[in-house]
């Protein structure tokens, strides 16, 4: 051991400069690009977490105003927390956001799960086309709709109906989604659904207790984001809903701070932290999946 040790150090002592610099530059390199690296990284994050910071420290102010709040509180209450549940529409409008944003997400999952298993799974006569033509729709951006929609559910009698915005919803997200399930749901072997077949189960049978299951990464991403669009729309709310009582929280919280003309940002740095907790929450406990489901979606099929 001792002989073979020695003549290791021999060796290394022996190593021409050349092939010693060589390294220490690579290593120096190395150590330059990890820096800037993250250098970068950290101006980004506070970049990203001090708009965070300061509206949470802001809703603890005792101030109204966003001139008399400080970064740091010198008097910190949580009154505006609850001025928010005893002075202010908040939880109607609270309620109505929960009650859209989960009907719209059970909704959106049937029909783009539905859509995706038939696009991918079925041959018929104009799937290339339809395809093609959901494709097409996403290059599209749903402003240029707004006035068709209007008139639309005008017709139909859904104006200033919460049925009327979460059918909207609903559909608005049908083509991209659908190409998103799609791509996952060809990344499943087809003989799961010919060995099910084998033992006499149905299309709706395969579609429900094999694929739903397998696809569950792919229905968690669908999810998430239906359930967290109407928390932060305004355009769609403020042509389609009218009566206060009606209201969504994007929808209420602007004409509340616009009729208070900016004298209550610390009530309304308040409400945005509650607005936000529930849907950070869920998105850190889903995260796993999420990340599955839009790379898999995205690379497969």
């Amino acid at each position: 051991m001792n002989i073979n040790t020695e003549k290791n150090k021999r060796q290394n002592s022996n190593l021409p400069k050349a092939v010693k610099s060589k390294n220490q530059k690579v290593s120096l390199s190395t150590l330059i690009q990890r820096t800037i690296i993250y250098a970068i990284l950290v101006i980004i994050s506070i970049v990203i977490l001090t708009p965070i910071v300061w509206i949470v420290l802001s809703s603890f102010n005792s101030g109204t105003n966003i001139f008399s709040s400080s970064l740091m509180p010198k008097d910190p209450t949580i009154i505006h927390y609850k001025e928010l549940f005893t002075k202010t529409d908040f939880p109607i409008w609270y309620k109505n956001t929960l009650k859209i944003a989960t009907i719209n997400m059970f909704l959106s999952i049937m029909l783009t799960t539905l859509s995706a298993y038939a696009f991918s799974r079925f041959k018929f006569k104009g799937r290339k086309q339809g395809l093609m033509a959901m494709m097409i729709l996403q290059m599209f951006p749903g402003f240029l709709a707004m006035t068709a929609i209007y008139i639309l559910l005008n017709k139909l009698g859904l104006l200033n109906s919460h049925w009327g915005l979460i059918l909207v919803y609903a559909g608005g997200q049908i083509p991209y989604n659908t190409w998103l399930c799609k791509g996952f749901f060809d990344g499943i072997p087809r003989s799961l659904d010919e060995a099910a077949k084998i033992d006499g189960a149905s299309n709706m049978t395969i579609f429900v207790k094999v694929i739903l299951p397998l696809a569950r990464p792919i229905i968690t991403l669908v999810a998430l984001t239906n359930f967290m669009a109407p928390w932060f729309d305004f355009i769609l709310p403020q042509i389609i809903l009218r009566s206060a009582e009606k209201k969504t929280l994007a929808m209420g919280l602007f004409f509340w701070v616009q009729k208070q003309q900016n004298t209550q940002f610390t009530r309304f740095a308040a409400a945005a932290i509650l607005v936000a907790i529930p849907i950070t929450l869920l998105f850190v406990y889903l995260q796993k999946h999420i990340v599955e489901g839009l790379s898999s979606g995205a690379t497969k099929g």
